[in-house]
């Protein structure tokens, strides 16, 4: 199927009312309001599908290119392509789950988030953080630079605050993922979590509450699955 079939079959399938939850999150037209349990059939349908995605997302319908991030190759994905994709991450999940679950599936994934974090575009820099996140989550801790992963949470202890909301979002999560993902971090992240304190920020109309870091840690903790990895970050 081409991607303007697969727009045509996604029309009929869309909600006035989720499309509405999806606009609070800053989704504009066109899109649909096709819900992710539904897209998730098309998922399973088309498996991976290199082209297909590459497809997807370029028509700039908020659904396809969520689509697109669940049926990518990530292995074949360029730079070019990442970078392309980060770029047009405008709004609701494809900054903060779409583009990095892509990115850090991909062969590319830590060069592009150190690139991305340095960006003054805020979604960009978001992008970055969050493929950050979904890196420890997904990688043995042998294959990870944990100096590196220790100096970007100094790194956020200082600057958080001062970033715009959401890469302050991104940059939580990071914190929460490192301490839950890597062991070695933990005790780390929990203590750097305290000392950030409460993140705060604008949500609209969403009702968003940003999670306490070293809460979300410590259930992990009481869970007893501190450095159980994902074998994928997709859902």
């Amino acid at each position: 199927m081409t991607a303007k079939q697969i727009l045509e079959e996604m029309k009929p399938l869309g909600r006035e009312g989720y499309k509405k939850v999806l606009s609070t999150y800053g989704v504009k037209e066109p899109y649909f309001g096709v819900a992710i349990s539904e897209l998730k059939k098309f998922e399973k349908r088309f498996k991976k599908d290199h082209q297909l995605a590459l497809d997807l997302y370029e028509t700039g319908n908020y659904d396809a290119m969520y689509l697109a991030g669940l049926i990518a190759d990530d292995a074949r994905m360029t730079k070019k392509d990442l970078r392309r994709w980060v770029n047009q991450a405008y709004a609701g999940s494809l900054p903060g789950t779409t583009v990095p679950w892509v990115a850090a599936g991909s062969p590319h994934g830590h060069d592009l988030a150190v690139e991305w974090i340095e960006s003054a575009k805020p979604l960009v820099a978001t992008a970055g953080w969050v493929t950050l996140s979904c890196l420890v989550a997904l990688k043995d801790d042998d294959d990870l630079d944990l100096p590196e992963l220790k100096r970007l949470l100094q790194r956020v202890q200082k600057t958080i605050h001062q970033s715009p909301d959401a890469v302050r979002y991104g940059m939580n999560d990071f914190v929460i993922a490192a301490g839950s993902y890597v062991k070695s971090l933990t005790d780390f992240a929990i203590s750097l979590g305290e000392k950030i304190g409460p993140v705060a920020g604008e949500h609209g109309k969403t009702g968003c509450k940003v999670p306490s870091a070293p809460d979300y840690i410590r259930k992990v903790q009481q869970r007893g699955t501190i450095g159980k990895k994902r074998k994928t970050v997709k859902c």
